[in-house]
């Protein structure tokens, strides 16, 4: 029997429960374009993953990843407030996300875990039982030049369920 694939009354299928992993770039929001397919295919519910990833939030807040001693030169109640909304607008993003997929028919299910994104998608992937991951090769902060973009790639080489990966343009 082939990884991933579920019995259910008699009905193979194989892919029941997609864990999509996005940070809303060009290349995640591709993924999306395949959920039709999967539906068609008997995948019945999917997984929607951010990965709140501290340390890149705090770059981003301040332009400069802070790692002298003491306290970061921007104030703690700014980085906060950016912060804040930041993750609001992550929440507004994954709502819409799970607003189309449910459209379609799939149950969706929504996590946000803060940490390292490729470990958080890989405990994801394991503690939710999914049967496949399915994702863009390349993030918002990956060079162009690169064959595939470094939280793909390390999902794909550690990953105990199969990847589907989206290449971009």
């Amino acid at each position: 029997m082939c990884t991933g694939a579920a019995d259910l009354g008699g009905e193979r299928k194989m892919f029941r429960k997609i864990l999509y992993p996005t940070d809303f770039s060009d290349c995640a929001i591709k993924v999306l374009g395949y959920a039709k397919s999967f539906k068609d295919a008997g995948t019945e519910e999917v997984v929607i993953v951010h990965v709140m990833d501290v340390l890149g939030m705090a770059t981003m807040t301040t332009g400069v990843a802070w790692s002298g001693g003491g306290e970061s030169p921007l104030s703690y109640e700014y980085e906060r407030e950016v912060q804040e909304m930041m993750s609001a607008n992550v929440e507004k993003k994954l709502g819409e996300l799970k607003t189309e997929l449910e459209r379609i028919g799939l149950k969706v299910s929504v996590k946000t875990p803060e940490g390292t994104p490729f470990k958080e998608i890989l405990k994801i992937a394991d503690d939710e039982n999914v049967s496949l991951i399915a994702l863009g090769s390349h993030g918002k902060s990956n060079i162009t030049e690169r064959l595939l973009g470094s939280v793909s790639e390390k999902v794909i080489r550690k990953s105990k369920q199969p990847v589907l990966v989206v290449k971009r343009d």
